[in-house]
Parts: C-alpha cells; sequence; structure tokens
C-alpha cells in the first residue's frame, strides 16, 4: 500500500504564492510516478504536474506551465508543487497521488502513458484545499 498526506495549503490573493507538501509512505515497488490534480467546485479533476521520481522527468497542464513547479525530496520522501503567480481560476482542491507505470517506452523504459489523466493513478491523498482571491 501506499499513503499520501498533502498540507499546504490556504488562502491567498492572485499573484501569490503557495507550496504544497505530499508525504509519501509505503511500498516504493508500488509507485514511480506522484502527481498532483485539482478540482474545482463543479468541475472535473485535472491533472496539474506530474513527476518521475526514478529518472525525474517532469510534466505539466498548459494552464500551469511557467507558473508551477513539481519537484522532491528523496530524503523526507516528499514531493512538492511550487505554485507562483496564482490566479483565482487556481482555486480548486489540490490532490497528490501515485501511480507504478509500466507501458513501454521505445528506449525500452516503463513509465505512464498520460502522466496526466487521473485514471493512472492508483493511490490518493485527502487533499488540500487552496483558494486564490482576486
Amino acid at each position: 500500500q501506499v499513503q499520501l498526506v498533502e498540507s499546504g495549503g490556504g488562502s491567498v490573493q492572485a499573484g501569490g504564492s503557495l507550496r504544497l507538501s505530499c508525504a509519501v509512505s509505503g511500498d516504493t515497488y508500488l509507485r514511480n510516478y506522484t502527481g498532483w490534480f485539482r478540482q474545482a467546485p463543479g468541475k472535473e479533476r485535472e491533472g496539474v504536474a506530474s513527476l518521475h521520481t526514478g529518472g525525474g522527468a517532469t510534466y505539466y497542464a498548459d494552464s500551469v506551465k511557467g507558473r508551477f513547479t513539481i519537484s522532491q525530496d528523496n530524503v523526507k520522501n516528499t514531493v512538492y508543487l511550487q505554485m507562483n503567480s496564482l490566479k483565482p481560476e487556481d482555486t480548486a482542491m489540490y490532490y497528490c497521488a501515485a501511480a507504478l507505470g509500466i507501458a513501454p517506452f521505445p528506449d525500452g523504459t516503463f513509465g505512464l502513458s498520460t502522466p496526466l489523466e487521473r485514471h493512472e493513478y492508483r493511490y490518493w491523498g485527502q487533499g488540500t484545499r487552496v483558494t486564490v482571491s482576486s
């Protein structure tokens, strides 16, 4: 099993910054990707950023590119989402999730076919709320 606990949410004004943290524990062989998703009221949950925890590759939704950064601290087993230049449309519940990517890639490695798609992820945290006011 894999457990994920998010923290760091809060309320900020537009243009401000927040850093979300996701503490990951459990069986490491069950996961090689950690992703951040968000769900605004009345909307579908969408992928924001993802990190291949082994190779370090990162993936971002177009809506957050250049503003959000996903990173990891392997010593603390924590994945971060640094969010800068926040906009009111970033307001949502943010979730951390973990997945094991086993799709074969042309270079012989394995990973997720669609790292920002929620169906790829098996393990989820409870979420942390982010509110951005204008």
